[in-house]
Order: structure tokens, then C-alpha cells, then sequence
């Protein structure tokens, strides 16, 4: 199996949320419900103070936690790419994955009764087409692939302010701050 990741470059993201409102529209997803989410964090003191922003959706963990504690098994991760997807004859939409992931990466659908989730634009990549959040996305600053050779490419840092420490639940996410 060759796992999947994202790599976002924390450097070049300007915040401007493009990347959440071509998922939202990919996806149609109704106000309040994101499958990615920017977050800006301000850093460091004057004279050197830092406006940071990163973009982030479910980290496709090597231990995601909202598999772990599914009650109905709902949640697996796919055999070819690892992406964790979730079986909706299975799900019974009690919000636990929700509780669970520190990311917050599950969402509940009103609408299907059911939690929903980022799958990495699996439709668009099977006709040979990046993930909507990369492709839209106007300062490149998140690419999609085999997580290995993202890591070869742009080094292995998981840590950044304001997320939880990536031992808990393994990210396939490479951050450069």
C-alpha cells in the first residue's frame, strides 16, 4: 500500500480560505460543515511578530483515533492509498469519530444523519486529477501524494502551534513553518 498525505507549506498560505470554499463547493457542503479548515495563529513579539495560517482536513492518520473508537466499525482505511473513509450502511451518525480525532476532521451531515468526511477528491484522483483544495489553491502551498515521497521532498515535520503532537495518531501531513 503506498499512503497518502498532504504537505502544506505554512510559509506561503496567506489565509484566504480558497482552499475551504472549493471543498464546500466541490463537495456541497451546507454552512458550518467543512471537510478543511484554515486556522491563523499569531506568533513571536515585536519587533518580529508573525500572522500565520494553516490549512488542514483530515490527516488520514496511520492511528486515526475516529477508527479506533467507532462504535460500528463505520470507519476504515482503504487497502490502496490509505485514506480513511466511512461506511455509511455502517454509520449511525453518534459523533463519536468527531469526539475522538483531534483534528476534528469528521462532520456530521444533518442532512444524511451520518458523519461525512474529506476523502481526498477520490473521484477527481481516479481520473488522474489532483484534490480540489491543491489544485485551487493560489500560492501552491498544499500538495497531495505517496506521504513518502512528500517526506523526501519536504523533510518530516508533523508539529506546528495549535494542533495536538503527532504521536498521538501518526499524521500523513508534512508542515514546513
Amino acid at each position: 500500500m503506498t499512503q497518502v498525505g498532504f504537505f502544506i507549506d505554512v510559509t506561503k498560505c496567506i489565509g484566504c480560505k480558497t482552499c475551504v470554499i472549493s471543498c464546500k463547493d466541490k463537495n456541497d457542503l451546507e454552512v458550518g460543515r467543512n471537510f478543511r479548515r484554515v486556522y491563523s495563529f499569531e506568533t513571536g513579539e515585536f519587533p518580529n511578530p508573525r500572522l500565520a495560517h494553516l490549512s488542514i482536513s483530515c490527516n488520514h492518520c496511520d492511528k486515526p483515533k475516529c477508527m479506533e473508537n467507532c462504535p460500528t466499525t463505520a470507519i476504515y482505511k482503504r487497502k490502496e492509498d490509505g485514506v480513511v473513509l466511512i461506511d455509511h450502511d455502517k454509520c449511525v451518525g453518534c459523533k463519536y469519530c468527531e469526539w475522538n480525532c483531534p483534528y476534528e476532521a469528521p462532520q456530521y451531515s444533518e442532512e444524511l444523519g451520518r458523519m461525512t468526511k474529506c476523502d481526498t477528491c477520490i473521484d477527481l484522483r481516479e481520473n488522474g486529477e489532483e484534490p480540489v483544495c491543491v489544485t485551487s489553491c493560489p500560492m501552491r502551498a498544499i500538495e497531495f501524494g505517496p506521504i513518502d515521497e512528500l517526506r523526501k521532498k519536504h523533510g518530516t515535520n508533523s508539529d506546528i502551534w495549535g494542533l495536538p503532537s503527532s504521536t498521538i495518531t501518526k499524521p500523513n501531513l508534512v508542515i514546513k513553518k
